[in-house]
């Protein structure tokens, strides 16, 4: 998510924010600005809803926005200019972890923050970082194609039982873990196996075998769409996407829950925002389980203060990846595995497409 806000300095002295809320301030100056970026979409809508008025309307800080696709390279341009403009930035942790190690993105001050980073799902989220969302990646059927769908990730594989195309992203994250726990290898040793050669010719042979029967597509937006024109039973998803799409377009698409893949994504502050405090301010308020709980409710995305998932609607708790139900066979995706192994699984990922 990307966001911007505009902020008064003068009036940051009057804003007691800690975890539990923030004291009233005085009104803001409108020439002072805090901008936070993120991705735009249905997700920024709920961040404006959840976080950035309801900010705004405490503390007299004015929120504005600005969107972006994930380039770190625009931060790092702003950074090594001395011409910081966005001052809180949503990012992928992996990500927010590499530039975390150049030094692009600051570490968190939690006491300056006032949160506990116990307070969050995953507490040893980058030093970077302050946990925003838990996103998910699902497999999805369509209910019109099979009345008693997939169950497992290894019905994913068997085309017998199964038969169809199904829709995976073009990469090798996800697929290769999914891949060798469909094989037989248990959730907490998958990327101990991937980490060796062995392991990751594993998880090709298992490819291997439903390979013809792939469609493969590139955004997040594909995988629905491609259910949508059945074009695929199934297909690997974000779960927010195929929510969306149920809720918006009435498919009968039903999530499998099994062997969740879940991330958490995080808010970060480039080294140099010439609203540092400003910045703290806000993500200290987007932290708390309320305005959390408000995002997840219009957005489903799983909140990342663990107190706040009981104060989500009972209605939308199941269709977030975090619901306790889908996290008790569920893999975290490992970013440091990946910032490692990354550029040489792709490498071999393109050439196993290529044969």
């Amino acid at each position: 998510m990307s966001k911007t806000l505009l902020i008064n300095v003068g009036a940051l002295a009057a804003i007691g924010l800690a975890v539990g809320g923030l004291a009233p301030a005085k009104p803001a100056f409108a020439s002072d600005q805090l901008t936070v970026t993120s991705f735009g979409g249905p997700a920024q809508d709920a961040d404006r809803k959840a976080f950035f008025e309801p900010f705004s309307k405490e503390t007299g800080i004015k929120v504005n926005e600005d969107v972006f696709n994930g380039e770190i390279s625009k931060i790092r341009a702003m950074v090594e200019s001395k011409s910081v403009s966005w001052d809180v930035v949503d990012l992928d942790p992996g990500l927010a972890a590499q530039l975390c190690a150049e030094g692009t993105v600051e570490p968190i001050d939690w006491k300056k923050l006032g949160v506990d980073r116990a307070t969050f799902i995953e507490s040893g989220t980058s030093d970077c970082g302050v946990p925003e969302v838990v996103t998910g990646k699902i497999v999805a059927y369509d209910k019109d194609k099979f009345t008693n769908g997939p169950k497992t990730i290894a019905d994913v594989f068997d085309t017998q039982k199964f038969p169809g195309k199904r829709g995976l992203q073009r990469r090798p994250l996800e697929n290769l873990e999914w891949a060798v726990i469909a094989d037989g290898v248990p959730l907490n040793d998958v990327y101990k196996v991937l980490s060796t050669p062995e392991g990751v010719d594993r998880a090709f042979k298992k490819l291997d075998t439903i390979k013809k029967d792939i469609i493969w597509y590139q955004t997040s937006s594909q995988a629905p769409q491609l259910l949508a024109d059945g074009q695929v039973v199934m297909a690997s998803a974000l779960s927010s996407r195929i929510v969306d799409a149920v809720k918006k377009s009435g498919k009968h698409f039903e999530i499998m829950w099994d062997t969740l893949q879940w991330n958490v994504g995080v808010w970060v502050i480039p080294t140099g925002t010439p609203h540092r405090d400003a910045a703290y301010k806000l993500l200290a308020y987007m932290s708390l389980p309320k305005p959390q709980a408000d995002f997840s409710n219009l957005m489903p995305y799983g909140p990342s203060n663990k107190a706040a998932l009981a104060l989500v609607d009972p209605a939308v708790l199941p269709n977030l990846p975090n619901a306790p139900d889908h996290m008790t066979n569920a893999l975290r995706d490992d970013a440091a595995f990946w910032a490692e192994k990354g550029d040489e699984l792709t490498q071999r990922f393109t050439a196993w497409l290529a044969k």
